[in-house]
């Protein structure tokens, strides 16, 4: 019989509690106020947007107190203690660089920057300034992914040698779209390859040898990509991204005594199967949270970060994130869409 430890998760109530700010209330803003909001102590005091109508009907519909016209007026609001930079991609760089540079904390979306070169001037900067300063890799937080970690950490799988991802969402092809544009960071590697690169990453480390083949769009982005990844014990994964098709998302850890298996999506609040020794046992994550009610454990444990005198997470350094931003620049380049 399969014995399974408890992850290690820091509650989403009870716990330090950071007052946050949020620069431009889009999409996945709206999914991140309302985690927060629902399913945590995390309160958003300001949102900031380049329309003030923007602002204040966001805020309006999130119960916020303060909004904001232009970054600058949040970023010089003394009661903001970290800032979530909700913007697109493209937008990631210079709005983390000029919260930096204000002296506030800071929670970047998923991808860090465009690119390693990018996200090696956030990184520097925000050590130098001494600020907190964290990639929104949510799924790392969530309770399957403490679940993993704790299963690999305690050499319940044996020798890890392989790990697969793969994920897959459409996109109607719209050259105006700025999925599809180039300079806006277009592309599938960049919006949701990364997940794929940052669960291999999370099982085997950084990747010393990356081959890569993918598709392109007319515009001369990625549409496709299929990667296989080498560590510095030679064990691999095999991950892939695509916008042309749908796939459930599904993930997996394989070692020489035990493997765990993704029922559903690794990028959600999951199921898993973990097989050892001829025997099997089901996990769910019971929290109760769906989809991207997720995005709550991530600003639960930046909270406690930040109380902690932390300037990065212990789970997805800034390291972390620059091994798969080097990763991913290199995929890009093999496809021929960086």
């Amino acid at each position: 019989m399969i014995s399974l430890p408890t992850p290690t998760i820091i509650p989403l109530r009870g716990g330090p509690v950071a007052r946050w700010g949020v620069l431009a209330p889009g999409g996945i803003a709206e999914d991140w106020v309302s985690a927060l909001h629902r399913h945590t102590d995390q309160r958003v005091l300001a949102v900031a947007s380049r329309s003030a109508d923007r602002s204040a009907a966001f805020a309006a519909r999130h119960g916020i107190p303060r909004h904001y016209e232009g970054q600058d007026a949040l970023l010089q609001d003394p009661d903001v203690d970290v800032v979530y930079i909700a913007a697109p991609h493209a937008q990631h760089h210079p709005l983390a660089l000029a919260t930096i540079a204000a002296g506030k904390h800071v929670l970047i979306e998923k991808p860090i920057a465009l690119n390693a070169a990018q996200a090696e001037e956030i990184a520097d900067a925000a050590r130098a300034a001494g600020v907190f300063a964290m990639e929104a890799m949510w799924s790392r937080y969530l309770p399957q992914s403490h679940l993993v970690a704790q299963l690999l950490a305690e050499g319940e799988l044996g020798d890890v040698r392989l790990a697969t991802a793969h994920l897959g969402w459409q996109w109607k092809y719209d050259p105006a779209d700025r999925n599809f544009d180039p300079a806006a960071g277009g592309g599938v590697m960049i919006d949701a390859g990364v997940y794929s690169l940052w669960f291999a990453h999370s099982v085997l480390g950084a990747a010393t040898a990356v081959s890569a083949r993918g598709s392109l769009a007319p515009t001369g982005v990625e549409t496709e990509a299929v990667i296989l990844l080498e560590n510095e014990r030679g064990a691999h994964a095999a991950v892939s991204a695509s916008c042309t098709i749908d796939t459930p998302g599904l993930a997996a850890v394989h070692g020489s005594t035990g493997s765990v298996h993704f029922e559903t999506s690794f990028v959600f609040p999951a199921e898993l199967r973990i097989a050892r020794g001829g025997d099997e046992v089901r996990w769910r994550d019971e929290s109760g949270l769906v989809g991207r009610d997720g995005l709550a454990w991530q600003a639960a444990a930046v909270a406690t970060y930040l109380a902690e005198g932390r300037t990065q997470s212990p789970l997805h350094s800034l390291d972390d994130s620059l091994a798969v931003m080097r990763t991913l620049d290199e995929v890009r380049r093999q496809i021929g869409s960086l």
